[in-house]
């Protein structure tokens, strides 16, 4: 794909897999009407992913326009119930020592994976906040209806209390931004949703990948392949990530010489973030060339 890093069929969206499907027709159909607009919005910035947009342009050949706007994200996050406590607990943790686990607000595991995952945390032997729901065979059940079962009764036998000086199990939810903006955190195990995407980006929190559903693959490949800035673990032929190789890739971000790379690429993007959003900076500088367009826009 023109501007992009090369994927793998099995990393586009679901949709596009079955082209007999209802869903893959319903995808064409509005990929091909995208080019109805005048132009589009994006919540990216122009350092972020030249090529592509550049590619973009050049294929639009000027019947529309591409706006990037971003990084533009959430301020911050309501402080619930069990959010006092992580930023609590991280405050006790040395600088960059401490892998924040999340799927986002709708991503779930298989119990096989739990297990592994847990177990991958405890043979990694690092600090660690994780942010569990209760498994289910669907990777976005918790999209599909509220969880209200208990998620922890569902880890390893002996998990929690072996693993209570090194890490801390959260149900369902945590403060995010705070989460990723905290000098403890040293590492963002993620379901690379884009908003995470940015969150962890502005923060300078680099990445281990771990896509679910939607277009969570192609954006993992993008970060490890196109701005390596993640490490991205190996799947055994039952699609399952094995506790031995959770533990490697944990290791190797947090403490290894690649993912002393890694961080330092990624404090790079978030220079860029900060810079682009900045006065004269490229997103803003694209908003005041928006607002400009819809303020001689005779239709409005």
């Amino acid at each position: 794909m023109p501007g992009c890093v090369p994927l793998l069929g099995q990393d586009l969206p679901s949709a596009t897999q079955n082209r007999s499907s209802d869903a893959y027709k319903n995808f064409l159909e509005r990929s091909n009407g995208i080019t109805i607009a005048d132009g589009i919005l994006l919540n990216s910035f122009l350092q972020m992913e030249p090529d592509t947009i550049r590619a973009l342009e050049e294929n639009l050949n000027g019947k529309m326009s591409l706006h990037p706007l971003g990084p533009i994200t959430q301020k911050g996050s309501t402080i619930e119930e069990n959010g006092s406590e992580c930023l609590r607990w991280l405050d006790n943790q040395p600088p960059s020592s401490v892998l924040y686990v999340s799927f986002g607000s709708g991503g779930t595991l298989t119990q096989d994976q739990v297990n592994e995952l847990a177990l991958g945390l405890e043979l990694s032997d690092k600090k660690f906040l994780w942010v569990l729901r209760a498994p289910s065979n669907s990777s976005s059940a918790a999209y599909l209806g509220a969880q209200n079962d208990d998620p922890l009764k569902y880890l390893p036998n002996g998990f929690l209390e072996r693993t209570k000086d090194k890490g801390l199990v959260v149900p369902s939810w945590a403060p995010q931004i705070q989460v990723l903006g905290h000098n403890s955190v040293g590492g963002f195990l993620s379901h690379c949703g884009w908003n995470s995407i940015l969150e962890s980006m502005q923060e300078g929190v680099p990445l281990i990948t771990w896509p679910l559903f939607a277009e969570q693959r192609m954006n993992a490949v993008m970060l490890t392949n196109g701005l390596k800035v993640a490490l991205r673990p190996k799947v055994n032929e039952d699609g399952i990530v094995e506790k031995e190789e959770i533990a490697k890739v944990i290791k190797c971000l947090i403490e290894g010489v690649e993912g002393k790379e890694i961080r330092k690429r990624m404090n790079g993007l978030k220079d860029a973030a900060a810079n682009a959003i900045k006065e004269d900076g490229s997103s803003t500088h694209t908003m005041s060339e928006l607002a400009t367009k819809w303020e001689n826009f005779g239709g409005i």
